[in-house]
Protein backbone atom coordinates (compact mmCIF):
# COMPACT_ATOMS: atom_id res chain seq x y z
CA UNK A 1 0.00 0.00 0.00
CA UNK A 2 0.88 3.36 -0.78
CA UNK A 3 2.02 5.81 2.62
CA UNK A 4 3.66 8.80 0.76
CA UNK A 5 0.58 10.91 1.76
CA UNK A 6 2.54 14.39 0.90
CA UNK A 7 3.71 13.65 -2.94
CA UNK A 8 1.67 15.38 -5.38
CA UNK A 9 1.89 12.90 -7.88
CA UNK A 10 -0.43 10.63 -5.46
CA UNK A 11 -3.47 13.16 -5.85
CA UNK A 12 -6.18 14.28 -8.27
CA UNK A 13 -6.31 17.97 -8.48
CA UNK A 14 -8.26 18.21 -11.11
CA UNK A 15 -10.98 15.91 -10.35
CA UNK A 16 -14.27 17.30 -9.40
CA UNK A 17 -16.09 16.94 -6.20
CA UNK A 18 -18.52 14.46 -7.53
CA UNK A 19 -15.51 12.46 -8.77
CA UNK A 20 -14.07 12.35 -5.41
CA UNK A 21 -16.99 11.24 -3.96
CA UNK A 22 -17.50 8.46 -6.14
CA UNK A 23 -13.91 7.57 -5.85
CA UNK A 24 -14.04 7.47 -1.79
CA UNK A 25 -17.52 5.38 -2.24
CA UNK A 26 -15.86 2.84 -4.70
CA UNK A 27 -12.73 2.77 -1.87
CA UNK A 28 -15.14 1.92 1.01
CA UNK A 29 -16.17 -0.77 -1.10
CA UNK A 30 -13.29 -2.21 -1.84
CA UNK A 31 -10.26 -1.18 0.32
CA UNK A 32 -7.85 -2.87 -2.38
CA UNK A 33 -8.58 -0.17 -4.69
CA UNK A 34 -6.51 2.51 -2.59
CA UNK A 35 -3.56 1.59 -4.48
CA UNK A 36 -4.38 3.02 -7.16
CA UNK A 37 -7.04 5.67 -8.45
CA UNK A 38 -9.37 6.09 -5.50
CA UNK A 39 -6.56 6.37 -2.67
CA UNK A 40 -5.13 9.46 -4.78
CA UNK A 41 -8.35 10.35 -4.57
CA UNK A 42 -8.56 10.25 -1.00
CA UNK A 43 -5.67 12.41 -0.58
CA UNK A 44 -6.96 15.27 -2.69
CA UNK A 45 -10.19 15.03 -0.46
CA UNK A 46 -7.59 15.91 2.39
CA UNK A 47 -5.25 18.21 0.52
CA UNK A 48 -8.77 20.27 -0.20
CA UNK A 49 -9.78 20.25 3.56
CA UNK A 50 -6.46 21.57 4.38
CA UNK A 51 -6.03 24.11 2.09
CA UNK A 52 -9.84 25.07 2.67
CA UNK A 53 -11.58 24.28 -0.93
CA UNK A 54 -13.59 21.91 0.74
CA UNK A 55 -15.23 21.67 4.51
CA UNK A 56 -17.05 18.90 6.40
CA UNK A 57 -20.28 21.30 6.74
CA UNK A 58 -21.16 24.16 5.73
CA UNK A 59 -24.11 26.49 5.85
CA UNK A 60 -27.01 26.41 3.93
CA UNK A 61 -28.68 29.02 2.19
CA UNK A 62 -31.82 31.16 3.84
CA UNK A 63 -34.87 29.10 4.26
CA UNK A 64 -33.35 25.55 3.97
CA UNK A 65 -35.06 22.54 6.50
CA UNK A 66 -31.56 22.36 8.06
CA UNK A 67 -29.12 24.92 9.12
CA UNK A 68 -25.73 23.23 7.85
CA UNK A 69 -25.28 20.01 5.33
CA UNK A 70 -22.39 17.92 6.29
CA UNK A 71 -20.60 15.97 3.68
CA UNK A 72 -20.28 12.90 5.21
CA UNK A 73 -18.27 11.35 2.15
CA UNK A 74 -15.39 13.96 3.46
CA UNK A 75 -15.84 12.16 7.34
CA UNK A 76 -15.14 8.80 5.39
CA UNK A 77 -12.55 9.92 3.51
CA UNK A 78 -10.68 11.24 6.53
CA UNK A 79 -11.34 8.21 7.73
CA UNK A 80 -9.45 6.25 5.40
CA UNK A 81 -6.55 8.78 4.90
CA UNK A 82 -5.72 7.37 8.22
CA UNK A 83 -5.22 3.95 6.76
CA UNK A 84 -3.08 5.24 3.30
CA UNK A 85 -0.71 7.24 6.25
CA UNK A 86 2.55 5.64 8.02
CA UNK A 87 3.52 6.74 11.27
CA UNK A 88 6.76 8.97 11.15
CA UNK A 89 8.68 11.36 13.25
CA UNK A 90 7.98 14.93 12.63
CA UNK A 91 9.93 17.49 14.58
CA UNK A 92 9.34 21.36 15.36
CA UNK A 93 11.92 22.94 16.49
CA UNK A 94 13.34 20.72 19.58
CA UNK A 95 10.02 19.09 19.89
CA UNK A 96 9.39 15.77 17.84
CA UNK A 97 6.48 13.74 17.14
CA UNK A 98 5.09 10.12 15.85
CA UNK A 99 2.24 10.23 13.90
CA UNK A 100 0.09 9.26 10.83
CA UNK A 101 -0.64 12.57 10.15
CA UNK A 102 1.83 15.69 9.85
CA UNK A 103 1.14 18.70 11.53
CA UNK A 104 0.04 21.95 9.43
CA UNK A 105 2.74 23.53 7.91
CA UNK A 106 2.66 27.28 9.00
CA UNK A 107 1.63 29.71 5.97
CA UNK A 108 2.22 33.21 7.85
CA UNK A 109 -1.77 33.53 7.88
CA UNK A 110 -2.27 32.63 11.15
CA UNK A 111 -0.53 32.46 14.23
CA UNK A 112 0.07 29.11 16.02
CA UNK A 113 2.14 30.19 19.69
CA UNK A 114 4.23 27.11 20.69
CA UNK A 115 3.52 23.95 21.40
CA UNK A 116 0.14 24.37 19.62
CA UNK A 117 -0.52 22.17 16.64
CA UNK A 118 -2.97 22.39 14.03
CA UNK A 119 -2.73 19.29 12.05
CA UNK A 120 -2.46 18.25 8.40
CA UNK A 121 -6.36 17.94 6.68
CA UNK A 122 -7.43 21.12 9.42
CA UNK A 123 -8.13 24.67 7.87
CA UNK A 124 -7.74 27.66 9.81
CA UNK A 125 -8.32 31.14 8.06
CA UNK A 126 -6.18 34.15 7.98
CA UNK A 127 -5.65 35.97 11.34
CA UNK A 128 -6.71 33.33 13.49
CA UNK A 129 -4.51 32.35 16.33
CA UNK A 130 -3.55 29.19 17.61
CA UNK A 131 -2.30 29.18 21.41
CA UNK A 132 -1.20 26.16 22.70
CA UNK A 133 -3.80 24.29 21.81
CA UNK A 134 -5.30 21.69 19.57
CA UNK A 135 -6.93 21.67 15.98
CA UNK A 136 -7.22 18.24 14.56
CA UNK A 137 -7.97 16.75 10.54
CA UNK A 138 -10.89 17.99 9.35
CA UNK A 139 -11.97 21.07 11.34
CA UNK A 140 -12.07 24.46 10.25
CA UNK A 141 -11.39 27.90 12.17
CA UNK A 142 -12.82 30.93 10.82
CA UNK A 143 -10.75 34.20 10.63
CA UNK A 144 -9.99 36.21 13.40
CA UNK A 145 -10.74 33.54 15.89
CA UNK A 146 -8.95 32.51 19.30
CA UNK A 147 -8.18 28.88 20.27
CA UNK A 148 -6.83 29.70 23.69
CA UNK A 149 -4.52 28.15 25.52
CA UNK A 150 -4.90 24.08 25.66
CA UNK A 151 -8.63 24.55 23.81
CA UNK A 152 -8.82 21.28 21.51
CA UNK A 153 -11.03 21.47 18.18
CA UNK A 154 -11.78 17.79 17.13
CA UNK A 155 -11.89 16.10 13.64
CA UNK A 156 -14.21 18.05 11.52
CA UNK A 157 -15.80 20.71 14.16
CA UNK A 158 -16.68 23.75 12.11
CA UNK A 159 -15.55 27.18 13.93
CA UNK A 160 -17.32 30.47 12.60
CA UNK A 161 -15.08 33.94 12.32
CA UNK A 162 -14.00 36.34 15.34
CA UNK A 163 -15.05 32.78 18.17
CA UNK A 164 -13.22 33.12 21.23
CA UNK A 165 -12.76 29.53 22.64
CA UNK A 166 -11.28 30.30 25.97
CA UNK A 167 -8.78 28.02 28.19
CA UNK A 168 -9.71 24.77 27.81
CA UNK A 169 -12.07 24.44 26.02
CA UNK A 170 -13.25 20.74 24.46
CA UNK A 171 -15.14 20.89 21.32
CA UNK A 172 -15.72 17.89 19.83
CA UNK A 173 -15.69 16.30 17.21
CA UNK A 174 -17.25 13.63 14.41
CA UNK A 175 -16.09 10.95 11.74
CA UNK A 176 -18.89 8.40 12.25
CA UNK A 177 -21.27 7.35 10.95
CA UNK A 178 -20.71 9.66 8.02
CA UNK A 179 -23.08 12.38 7.94
CA UNK A 180 -23.17 13.05 11.86
CA UNK A 181 -23.29 16.54 12.42
CA UNK A 182 -19.75 17.42 13.99
CA UNK A 183 -20.40 20.52 16.57
CA UNK A 184 -20.54 23.58 15.06
CA UNK A 185 -20.03 27.31 16.30
CA UNK A 186 -21.07 29.86 14.56
CA UNK A 187 -19.30 33.53 13.88
CA UNK A 188 -19.11 35.65 16.56
CA UNK A 189 -19.68 33.02 19.88
CA UNK A 190 -17.94 33.09 22.85
CA UNK A 191 -17.35 30.08 24.37
CA UNK A 192 -15.93 30.01 28.19
CA UNK A 193 -13.20 28.80 30.36
CA UNK A 194 -13.52 24.36 30.73
CA UNK A 195 -16.48 24.45 28.41
CA UNK A 196 -17.61 21.20 26.61
CA UNK A 197 -19.38 20.67 23.49
CA UNK A 198 -19.67 17.33 21.88
CA UNK A 199 -22.13 15.31 20.12
CA UNK A 200 -22.76 17.86 17.58
CA UNK A 201 -24.74 20.31 19.24
CA UNK A 202 -25.18 24.07 16.98
CA UNK A 203 -24.24 27.00 18.96
CA UNK A 204 -25.83 29.83 16.94
CA UNK A 205 -24.12 33.29 15.90
CA UNK A 206 -22.97 35.42 18.93
CA UNK A 207 -24.01 33.16 21.59
CA UNK A 208 -22.13 33.75 24.65
CA UNK A 209 -21.21 30.34 26.89
CA UNK A 210 -20.37 31.09 30.55
CA UNK A 211 -17.14 29.19 32.06
CA UNK A 212 -17.92 25.67 32.93
CA UNK A 213 -21.37 24.42 30.44
CA UNK A 214 -21.39 21.18 29.46
CA UNK A 215 -23.56 20.44 26.61
CA UNK A 216 -23.59 16.94 24.90
CA UNK A 217 -26.88 16.01 22.30
CA UNK A 218 -28.92 15.04 25.30
CA UNK A 219 -28.18 17.90 28.12
CA UNK A 220 -31.39 19.63 28.35
CA UNK A 221 -31.04 23.46 28.03
CA UNK A 222 -33.97 25.76 29.80
CA UNK A 223 -34.77 29.21 28.48
CA UNK A 224 -35.43 30.77 32.16
CA UNK A 225 -35.85 34.45 30.16
CA UNK A 226 -40.26 34.02 30.41
CA UNK A 227 -42.76 32.88 33.18
CA UNK A 228 -42.66 29.38 30.86
CA UNK A 229 -39.22 27.78 30.68
CA UNK A 230 -38.47 26.54 27.33
CA UNK A 231 -36.46 23.47 26.73
CA UNK A 232 -34.05 22.61 23.81
CA UNK A 233 -31.59 20.10 22.91
CA UNK A 234 -28.53 20.07 20.72
CA UNK A 235 -28.67 23.96 19.80
CA UNK A 236 -28.24 27.57 21.28
CA UNK A 237 -30.07 29.84 20.12
CA UNK A 238 -28.27 32.87 18.78
CA UNK A 239 -27.20 35.76 20.90
CA UNK A 240 -27.91 33.41 23.91
CA UNK A 241 -25.99 33.66 27.49
CA UNK A 242 -25.85 29.79 29.06
CA UNK A 243 -24.37 29.18 32.15
CA UNK A 244 -24.76 25.68 33.73
CA UNK A 245 -27.45 24.50 35.44
CA UNK A 246 -28.81 21.88 37.53
CA UNK A 247 -32.38 20.09 37.72
CA UNK A 248 -34.14 17.21 40.45
CA UNK A 249 -34.26 14.55 38.35
CA UNK A 250 -35.65 11.12 40.51
CA UNK A 251 -33.88 7.33 40.30
CA UNK A 252 -34.60 4.33 42.10
CA UNK A 253 -32.33 5.16 44.74
CA UNK A 254 -34.10 8.85 45.23
CA UNK A 255 -33.79 12.46 43.71
CA UNK A 256 -30.52 13.69 42.29
CA UNK A 257 -29.36 16.49 40.58
CA UNK A 258 -28.32 15.90 37.20
CA UNK A 259 -26.47 18.90 35.15
CA UNK A 260 -28.50 21.28 32.48
CA UNK A 261 -27.57 24.44 31.11
CA UNK A 262 -29.81 27.77 31.49
CA UNK A 263 -30.28 30.42 28.86
CA UNK A 264 -30.76 33.58 31.50
CA UNK A 265 -30.93 36.46 28.67
CA UNK A 266 -29.45 37.58 25.06
CA UNK A 267 -26.72 40.37 23.90
CA UNK A 268 -27.76 43.95 23.25
CA UNK A 269 -28.72 44.68 19.69
CA UNK A 270 -27.22 48.29 20.55
CA UNK A 271 -23.86 47.28 20.98
CA UNK A 272 -21.37 45.94 19.12
CA UNK A 273 -19.51 42.18 19.48
CA UNK A 274 -16.54 43.38 22.20
CA UNK A 275 -19.24 45.50 24.02
CA UNK A 276 -21.86 43.41 24.13
CA UNK A 277 -20.34 40.30 25.32
CA UNK A 278 -18.53 42.43 28.40
CA UNK A 279 -21.75 43.51 28.97
CA UNK A 280 -23.77 40.04 28.71
CA UNK A 281 -21.07 38.63 31.30
CA UNK A 282 -21.57 42.36 33.04
CA UNK A 283 -25.49 41.73 33.14
CA UNK A 284 -25.74 37.96 34.42
CA UNK A 285 -22.79 37.57 36.34
CA UNK A 286 -21.39 34.77 34.09
CA UNK A 287 -17.86 33.53 34.61
CA UNK A 288 -15.26 33.55 31.40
Amino acid sequence: MMHDHSAEELRLPYATVEELRAAVGEALLDKALLEGRQGMAVREVIFRLDQGALRVAERNPAGAPERWKVHGFIQQAIQLFFGLAQSEIYSAGDLSFFDKIPPKKPSGEFRVVPPGVVRYGAHVEKGAIVMPGYVNIGARVGAGSMVDTWATVGSGAQIGANVHLAGGVGIGGVLEPPGARPVIVEDGCFIGSRCIVVEGVLVEEEAVLGAGVVLTASTPIYDVTSTAEKMLKGRVPGRSVVIPGMRPRKFPAGEYLTPCALIIGARKESTDQKTSLNAALRDFGVSV
